[in-house]
């Protein structure tokens, strides 16, 4: 008996997923092995570069990768210290590690424009990117970003969160945390061109069992939220039922977000994603 038409759509989504997943490899750069996922389309309009956000490895871009691989190269990879990239032996704030994303880049025959996508820590790092290097960029996606002044001073972190870091996280990834307040500081010193295209992916969940966790460490102030929606004001701003790993969560609408953003300029193409 033949199978239903929507069987046979979830298997060759399952496959292409598989197939995406199995292509992690590591890559030598200066002497530091790289795990990297590379979907090469020489024609696309576009290149995609995805960055994890905290504790997060590129796995979490398994059910995005598979709705774009067809229209747009992309490239995912793990940090320094997550999977099975090497252990650091650089410095963990945000400027050392976009030196690192660039050089992997290059390495990789990766040439910009990009499309910088961002989860969590992973936006901060693609904001710090993106103002660094505006000409080397095509747009930018946040999804459920981190911004500047949202994360306190390690020195200022509860003894809960302190205990909590120390237990769940690397070394890498600690280092990472405790240089979050200086890259946004850094990276707010650091001019933003509005003509960049951007979409902010906001999670506002409205279930009732949904709870948010930040064992202190986040300055939730009316001051730090205004001044964090003010940001971009170009930028169009997406809010979504969702969660944090909103990639995971909610796929489609971050694939959506990153056509959005590369067909930004073509006045024949219709947005799938309506601002706010």
């Amino acid at each position: 008996m033949p199978l239903p038409r929507h069987t046979l759509a979830a298997l060759a989504a399952l496959l292409t997923c598989a197939q995406a997943h199995s292509q992690a490899t590591l890559q030598d750069v200066a002497g530091h092995k790289f795990e990297v996922q590379k979907i090469a389309k020489p024609a696309a309009p576009a290149t995609v570069i995805f960055e994890n956000g905290s504790r997060n490895t590129l796995d979490k871009w398994a059910k995005v990768i598979p709705l774009l691989a067809k229209d747009a190269t992309v490239f995912a990879y793990n940090r320094p210290g997550y999977g099975k990239s090497d252990k650091p032996v650089t410095p963990r704030d945000g400027k050392t590690i976009v030196e690192e994303l660039r050089l992997l880049l290059k390495q990789q025959g990766l040439q910009p424009p990009y499309v910088l996508v961002g989860h969590s820590l992973g936006g901060l790092y693609m904001q710090m990117y993106a103002r660094s290097y505006p000409h080397e960029v095509k747009g930018v996606v946040l999804v459920d970003a981190l911004y500047p002044g949202v994360i306190k001073k390690p020195e200022e972190f509860p003894l809960m969160a302190r205990w909590a870091k120390y237990m769940f996280m690397n070394a890498a990834m600690e280092a990472e945390v405790d240089q979050i307040y200086s890259t946004g500081q850094a990276m707010m010193n650091l001019p933003w061109d509005d003509n960049i295209p951007m979409v902010r992916l906001i999670n506002v969940p409205k279930s009732p069992g949904a709870v948010a966790i930040d064992l202190g460490v986040a300055n939730n102030d009316e001051k730090t939220r205004n001044l964090v929606m003010a940001m971009y004001p170009k930028a169009c701003k997406v809010i979504v039922d969702s969660d944090h790993q909103m990639q995971l969560a909610s796929p489609e609408v971050v694939a959506d977000a990153i056509r959005d953003v590369i067909g930004a300029h073509d006045a024949k193409h219709q947005p799938a994603l309506r601002c706010s």
